[in-house]
């Protein structure tokens, strides 16, 4: 299938999907196949303010046939981000202005929590047993997407809204401004202009939403703070034309030939402008902020020092994991797996002939001495290589493969990817490292991890499953999607991908020591009082990375708790089920089947995802 036929199948999805959100003028009754079909009862969709859920019980409405209620709830939610609209590629498909950042003020996060918990109490009015089994699977979905939202209701200003990681909010702007925005047309450019205008609001929401949390005792560590002021002060003290925001906008006019250059310079007047009265002051006064707080912070990491942390962090790990492992039990289930990878590393060293007395770590500076180093654009080269070649091999194991195509991006962290925009806009991107050097020896599964037969594969496949409710083409559990990108990475083992490349496997089996030992370091951190020491030297005797990245890693966990333990949790699910699959169909298991079962559902919670599997091998078996 070519990408124009693809693009022209997911805009007759959407066309589809809306049509059923809406009711006539004339208040007739909506098309739909069900005899039970009645006027919405929800409110109109577009455009229109969230308002606090009825106190009357949500059965007392006439209900929505179940499928366009999935819809129209769902994509009533998703109006409520502009920016992911925009992400997506999907503003005139949802007939949105593509004009608008997310407002992030206190009264709008309030008002969509408050449709969150109607639309669940909507949702819970429909009798799951007089549902169809597909429709009973996306009731199952949705109900732990948005009962979980609810529960996490209580913890709203827990997080750390500026640190040093992409889950902040001025480098998560930064990136939609540069990266993400489209600029295509006029209109994208002045729809362009008038986000810029609104930067200054979103901050200032943005610091009556850090305060908040100042006065319940919610401040990131000190060195978090520390490592963000940089590159706030960048831009703070930066000259508008030298700014990001600008640079990005300049880039983009300059090869767009249907806007000629007299109304480019007319249109980067403007963001000039704009950016001098409403961006640079914004940074301004985070600034000034970010360093009132970094001389009230403490140095104490984990979210144990928060009030009701531990509930907190209990919520993290249900949020992230999709189950109700505790802090404890996912500790030891590091410890453990850590032993196990350890043992399959040293049989390579052994191959190698590498001496049993050095430390973890020192076999691993062997490894990416013996394996050499790659810089600059040869990193960029090589890893669009490596993704070729995965592309040619995966055969074996797949049937259903992504249209879309992934390319790699370069990037001053790196490491991690981004999905196509929906109406085929913008491919996938691997965002890979670009700065200083990197050893070969981990690039092949940092690239099936990210790109191929990674997170591309999967979530491209899903944006494309045009059979899915839209709820279920775009939700994203994080131990669905972060284990499969991981079982991705034994997957190329298995496949050969490794074969007479024992430095590669080395690489492959430090990354999930890596991951195993996340486990260990971020229930040390959050439950167990370790200090940001501890987890660093922890973590650099298990995995061999060199400190610096630890010492970011360690960082990462503590800004983002309990979202770097579904990585393994994850995978050890995708393989649980392989392997049940494997035991009792015997002969009639298929691989290709398999994978097909695991991504044509969708993002599942991993209860739902087992439940799935063990269904269609008592399916299979009954035939």
């Amino acid at each position: 299938m070519n990408k124009h036929v693809r693009h022209l199948l997911l805009l007759l999805l959407l066309t589809l999907l809306l049509t059923a959100c809406q009711t006539t003028a004339n208040n007739q009754q909506p098309t739909t196949n069900s005899p039970q079909a009645t006027t919405s009862s929800l409110p109109p969709p577009a455009g229109d303010q969230p308002t606090a859920p009825s106190n009357q019980p949500p059965a007392a409405s006439p209900q929505l046939p179940f499928d366009q209620f999935l819809n129209d709830s769902y994509l009533k939610l998703l109006r409520r981000d502009p920016e992911l609209i925009t992400e997506l590629g999907l503003d005139a498909a949802l007939g949105m202005p593509g004009d608008q950042l997310t407002p992030i003020s206190d009264s709008y996060l309030r008002e969509t929590q408050a449709q969150e918990t109607a639309t669940l109490a909507q949702l819970r009015a429909y009798d799951r047993a007089s549902l169809t089994p597909d429709q009973q699977l996306s009731y199952d979905v949705y109900e732990w997407y948005l009962d979980d939202l609810v529960r996490g209701h209580e913890f709203t200003y827990y997080d750390y809204p500026v640190t040093f990681f992409l889950t902040s909010v001025h480098l998560d702007l930064q990136q939609f401004f540069t990266d993400l925005h489209p600029i295509s047309s006029q209109q994208d450019a002045e729809n362009y202009l008038k986000r810029l205008g609104q930067v200054q609001t979103k901050f200032d929401d943005l610091l009556a939403g850090l305060q908040t949390r100042e006065a319940m005792g919610v401040i990131p560590p000190k060195f978090a703070i520390q490592w963000a002021l940089p590159d706030i002060r960048a831009i703070a003290q930066s000259s508008p034309r030298s700014t990001p925001f600008y640079t990005a906008l300049e880039q983009k006019l300059r090869v767009l030939s249907s806007i000629d250059p007299a109304g480019q310079d007319t249109l980067l007047a403007a963001a000039e402008q704009t950016i001098a009265s409403g961006v640079i002051p914004a940074y301004q006064a985070l600034l000034d902020y970010m360093t009132h707080l970094e001389s009230v912070a403490t140095d104490d990491d984990g979210v144990w020092k928060l009030p009701n942390g531990d509930a907190y962090y209990a919520y993290t790990l249900r949020h992230h994991t999709t189950t109700d492992l505790t802090a404890d039990q996912i500790h030891q289930l590091g410890l453990d797996e850590l032993e196990r990878i350890h043992a399959e590393m040293r049989q390579i060293f052994d191959q190698l002939g590498y001496p049993q007395d050095e430390t973890l770590p020192q076999l691993i500076n062997r490894v990416a001495t013996d394996s050499g180093f790659l810089s600059g654009n040869d990193i960029m080269v090589a890893y669009e290589a490596l993704i070729a070649d995965a592309e040619a091999r995966v055969g074996p194991a797949f049937d259903l493969r992504p249209t879309a195509e992934v390319i790699v991006i370069p990037d001053p962290y790196g490491g991690y990817y981004i999905e196509p925009a929906m109406d085929g806009s913008r491919p996938g991107a691997f965002y890979a490292t670009a700065s200083g050097t990197e050893a070969r020896f981990g690039m092949p599964t940092l690239a099936y991890h990210e790109a191929v037969p990674g997170h591309h594969f999967q979530l491209a496949i899903i944006q494309e499953l045009t059979n899915l409710p839209a709820v279920r083409q775009g939700v994203r559990f994080t131990a669905n999607t972060e284990g499969w990108a991981l079982y991705a990475e034994r997957l190329a083992a298995e496949l050969g991908f490794y074969d007479g490349d024992p430095y590669g496997d080395l690489g492959r089996l430090q990354a999930e020591a890596f991951r195993a030992a996340r486990l260990v370091v971020d229930t040390g951190l959050h439950a167990q009082g370790w200090t940001f020491q501890q987890a660093a030297d922890f973590m650099e005797a298990n995995t061999g990375q060199p400190r610096r990245m630890v010492e970011g890693q360690i960082a990462r966990y503590i800004v983002w708790p309990g979202q770097a333990t579904a990585y393994k949790i994850g995978m050890n699910a995708i393989l649980a089920n392989r392997q049940a699959a494997m035991d009792r169909l015997g002969d009639q298991f298929d691989l290709k089947e398999f994978h097909n079962i695991i991504l044509k559902s969708g993002s599942l919670p991993l209860p739902i995802m087992d439940r799935v599997v063990q269904d269609a091998i008592t399916a299979q078996l009954s035939h």
